[in-house]
């Protein structure tokens, strides 16, 4: 069997598709990937739709809830990355996990925006970063399947480092932050939009990895089950790169 290339996204270690492949019983298909895509996403909608009203509701509930939702979500990625045949359970679990920690995040955006107050753009802020996670999304598997970005060693190379980095960024931020000390990732400043932009693009790039190896998966004949480790790893992005928009559109909207 061939081996499946790398992605920088953790959870879409290649080794885990060679490791598990029998060669017999039910294989990962493209579609099926997809609809266990969906279905992820429906779960996220959902539970973010029940602590968005919970947090607008009220307000001081949102840290008690984002709390629950990374411990929650972090414990069902581990286990789904050291166990990806127990995607199939642990996966619907993380995606209303992330629902409820994405859900509170974005009501505290649109508090943060300062609502009504601040015109029609406050109001839609998380709308649109809705829409731009899903046309980035859109966007990058079309490069993909045009050819236009090819995930040559050298891109993956590439993306690999440079998610590496954004991740001792973020750490590196957080230190600052118990340090006491304002951090450059958090700027609102042209160094901060600059920062968000950069930030954006590596997580988009990320998805040209994930759809590469899903559609490798799938040509090689993976278990049926990598279908719902697929689908978790590419939620994983998404969590990711709508964060980061979020983000940004906060700190466009607090220059106006």
């Amino acid at each position: 069997m061939s081996r499946f290339d790398r992605s920088s996204n953790p959870a879409m270690k290649a080794e885990y598709f060679e490791q598990a492949h029998t060669g017999a019983g039910a294989v990962m298909t493209v579609q099926g990937a997809i609809n266990k895509i969906a279905i992820l996403l429906v779960l996220a909608f959902a539970s973010a739709s029940f602590t968005w009203k919970m947090t607008m509701e009220n307000p001081m509930a949102a840290q008690g809830l984002i709390i629950a939702g990374l411990v929650g979500g972090l414990i069902m990625a581990i286990i789904t990355i050291m166990s990806p045949s127990k995607a199939r359970f642990t996966a619907p679990i993380y995606a209303v996990f992330e629902g409820i920690v994405l859900g509170s995040i974005s009501a505290m955006v649109k508090y943060a925006a300062g609502g009504a107050e601040n015109g029609p753009f406050a109001e839609s802020i998380v709308l649109m970063a809705v829409l731009l996670t899903f046309m980035t999304l859109g966007g990058m598997l079309f490069l993909y399947k045009t050819g236009i970005v090819k995930p040559t060693e050298k891109f993956k190379a590439g993306v690999m480092s440079a998610t590496s980095g954004v991740f001792f960024a973020y750490l590196f931020s957080m230190i600052l932050g118990w340090l006491g000390f304002a951090s450059p990732l958090h700027s609102g400043g042209a160094i901060g939009i600059i920062l968000s932009l950069v930030i954006v693009g590596i997580a988009a790039f990320n998805l040209i990895l994930d759809f590469d190896l899903i559609f490798k998966g799938a040509e090689n004949r993976a278990p049926e089950h990598f279908e719902w480790y697929a689908a978790f790893a590419l939620l994983v992005t998404l969590v990711w790169l709508y964060i980061e928009i979020l983000r940004l559109l906060l700190i466009l909207q607090r220059r106006d």
